[in-house]
């Protein structure tokens, strides 16, 4: 059917909106592609997917997409649609200064408004390094078009010693035991060789995990999202993604806030406690949920960790690396053996629902995926711990943490910046002992600025000479997806906006217990009213991005989006209708 100015509610299609006028503006959107080869007859009733790529020379962990939306237009063309391929700001979690976790909301908006401003029936996202899925989805959420998630996939790791290195987590191993001069091995070896293919961390890192959690949400493709970044069978799946979009331009539907609900959310948690999943994931899922208007809480994520076992044996939480667990059924499997936490019912990109897409899954191996009846742990890999010095919340990755420090009382080391903590955590005069509890401060959404991964506290080097291998450390800091250690992480409210961390001083005792679900600090409250009237207001930066970020950012258990991007009551702009008719007069 044709749109004519006469009846436009007759177009289905968005995009007919700016092509399909026989007009002047109609004219000038036609003509604006003739360079690019496409005219009226390719654009008329056409489905318009845009591709969002965040490709970048500076991020290796999406280099692969630069050959993969060639695959996904590929799909997209055979499916009887036009392919509109647009770049958006890439995140580099290693390169891009001071945290990629600053930018997360800025590629938001730059995705949002490209959604929004551009012709377009539907959208694939494509993404791969930590902060680039969530910034995706987010933007997306807030259009709401029909969207597809697909991954750059994790890298092929390479064997050293007879041992494959997944990226990360052999990266803070070999720290460890460098500081700690337990190793001859040749730095420069290692560095030639820890990310020597594209693809993102091959451990269940934060990228694999939000790249798994599409699937959950059912923003992806069933079975797609680990599969690794080598693998021919990517470049398979990419094309599938694009013709899938066509359909669901096509239908209008489901569009990506039918697919984000309050049981969607449940299944994506579920599935982060099963797969000891990044405790960055929370705040990504927080972000999310805020800009449909679902209600998650901090609490949700410590109800559905404490019903759901922990049976995906993969790294940092166990022995391998995602690859076994793509090849042991990915995450089909592994939610194929929740069924009995899941909402089955929930919608998938496919048009069916999860329940029926988990038909077809393969059943756990009993090793790399095990069975929900003898797993590695009966509850999840994350807990959430609330006290005296966490009122809001804060998150532990217990499934890479030490059993023996999960009831501990300890002298608190406060080290107020990552200077000062790096520039004395080595002092052999440092007063520190294995039952110390160091506390890393200002490291939060606006002390860091933008949350840092520092939350992974190194241990003293003459205590690791001495073979301690772990502590309790607290902060208001995030941490590596593929780190590890008893690591108290997200304490809100931070210290930078006068949270009682910013009150710990160094000597005072800190109480934790896992079973309690409890982070206290043992101080009298009339020495804390008596510190916290020498505290000093945070002062942020004063112009650009960091101002309007520290302006406007939320707490940890809030996601960190902006307060000005989070849901409203206005219903999310899909239509451009009214857009051109006024616009006539400027040209």
């Amino acid at each position: 059917m044709t749109c004519d100015d006469v009846d436009r509610t007759a177009c289905p299609l968005r995009s007919a909106e700016w092509f399909a006028p026989r007009d002047l503006p109609g004219f000038i959107h036609r003509s604006t592609l003739t360079p690019v080869g496409l005219g009226r007859q390719e654009l008329d009733g056409r489905p318009v997917i845009g591709i969002a790529n965040s490709w970048s020379d500076y991020n290796p962990c999406n280099a692969g997409l630069k050959q993969l939306v060639e695959h996904v237009k590929r799909g997209v063309q055979e499916a009887g649609g036009v392919a509109f391929e647009f770049p958006t700001i890439s995140l580099s979690e290693n390169l891009i200064k001071p945290t990629a976790m600053m930018f997360r909301n800025l590629m938001a908006m730059d995705v949002e408004e490209s959604i929004r401003g551009y012709p377009m029936d539907a959208v694939v996202l494509l993404g791969g390094c930590d902060k680039t899925v969530p910034a995706q989805v987010m933007g997306a959420a807030s259009v709401n078009l029909p969207t597809l998630c697909f991954g750059a996939g994790p890298a092929t790791p390479p064997v050293v010693d007879g041992a494959e290195l997944g990226g990360g987590h052999a990266v803070w191993q070999f720290v460890d035991k460098l500081r700690a001069g337990s190793t001859s091995s040749d730095l420069d070896a290692l560095e030639s060789c820890v990310m020597s293919t594209v693809g993102h961390c091959a451990e269940m890192g934060t990228a694999s995990t939000m790249a798994a959690l599409m699937e959950a949400l059912g923003l992806a493709l069933p079975g797609t999202a680990l599969i690794p970044a080598t693998d021919g069978r990517r470049a398979n799946a990419a094309a599938a993604a694009g013709r899938a979009a066509v359909t669901m331009a096509r239908q209008g539907s489901p569009t990506i806030r039918e697919l984000l609900t309050p049981e969607a959310f449940d299944n994506a948690i579920a599935l982060l406690m099963a797969l000891g999943g990044s405790t960055n994931a929370i705040v990504h899922l927080l972000a999310i949920a805020r800009r449909v208007g679902v209600s998650l809480q901090l609490k949700r994520f410590d109800e559905i960790s404490a019903q759901v076992p922990l049976i995906a044996d993969v790294r940092p939480s166990g022995a391998h690396l995602v690859s076994r667990l793509h090849g042991a059924g990915g995450v089909p499997a592994v939610l194929a053996e929740l069924k009995s936490w899941l909402h089955l019912d929930a919608l998938t990109v496919t048009g069916r629902t999860l329940g029926t897409e988990l038909d077809a899954a393969k059943p756990a191996d009993g090793q790399v995926i095990r069975r929900a009846a003898a797993p590695l742990s009966r509850s999840g890999g994350i807990v959430v711990v609330h006290g005296s010095l966490a009122p809001d919340g804060a998150v532990l990755k217990v499934s890479a943490a030490s059993p023996e420090l999960f009831e501990h009382r300890g002298r608190a080391l406060v080290f107020e910046s990552i200077e000062e903590l790096a520039g004395t955590i080595d002092d052999p005069e440092l007063e520190v002992d294995a039952s110390t509890v160091l506390v890393l401060r200002n490291a939060g959404p606006r002390g860091g600025p933008g949350m840092p991964e520092w939350g992974m506290l190194p241990i003293p080097k003459r205590l690791l000479a001495a073979g301690v291998t772990d502590m309790v450390r607290v902060s208001d800091a995030r941490m590596s997806g593929t780190a590890y250690g008893t690591a108290i992480l997200h304490v809100s409210p931070e210290a930078a906006v006068g949270g009682p961390l910013a009150l710990v001083r160094t000597g005072d005792e800190i109480e934790l217990s896992v079973a309690g679900r409890r982070l206290d600090l043992l101080v009298d409250e009339a020495e804390l009213v008596r510190r916290r009237g020498g505290l000093r207001e945070f002062a942020g930066p004063r112009r650009g991005w960091a101002a309007l970020f520290d302006q406007h950012v939320l707490q940890a258990h809030e996601g960190c989006d902006l307060d000005i991007l989070t849901a409203t009551e206005e219903p999310p702009v899909s239509r451009p209708s009214g857009l051109f008719r006024g616009w006539i007069g400027g040209w």
